[in-house]
């Protein structure tokens, strides 16, 4: 069974961010960076328990995907969505509730 990958609207701007912030150097980086973030979180599809649990949140439903120094954070709706919640800097600090985007929904 194949799983629907939900990209909500703060994720999608979270790689508008990255993309505008890559662009201000290379267009072409931008574009293929962010592509390639997008790419992956599509193994989710078929295994939505490969992305590592968020070591600061200690939940089983939220997990994360690192890629070059990005965590794409995910909450495991069910067995038939995921929603992406966040692309954020590996560098954030997400032990402080401010910056948690899982506690804003």
């Amino acid at each position: 069974m194949t799983i629907l990958v939900n990209w909500t609207d703060p994720a999608l701007e979270d790689l508008d961010g990255v993309h505008e912030f890559i662009a201000r150097d290379s267009q072409f980086y931008a574009n293929s960076f962010v592509q390639q973030i997008i790419d992956s979180v599509t193994r989710l599809e078929q295994f939505p328990l490969s992305g590592r649990i968020v070591p600061e949140a200690k939940q089983d439903h939220l997990r994360e995907v690192i890629f070059q120094g990005y965590r794409t954070i995910y909450w495991i709706v069910d067995e038939q969505r995921i929603d992406v919640l966040a692309v954020v800097h590996g560098s954030r600090d997400l032990t402080n509730p401010i910056n948690q985007p899982w506690e804003t929904n």
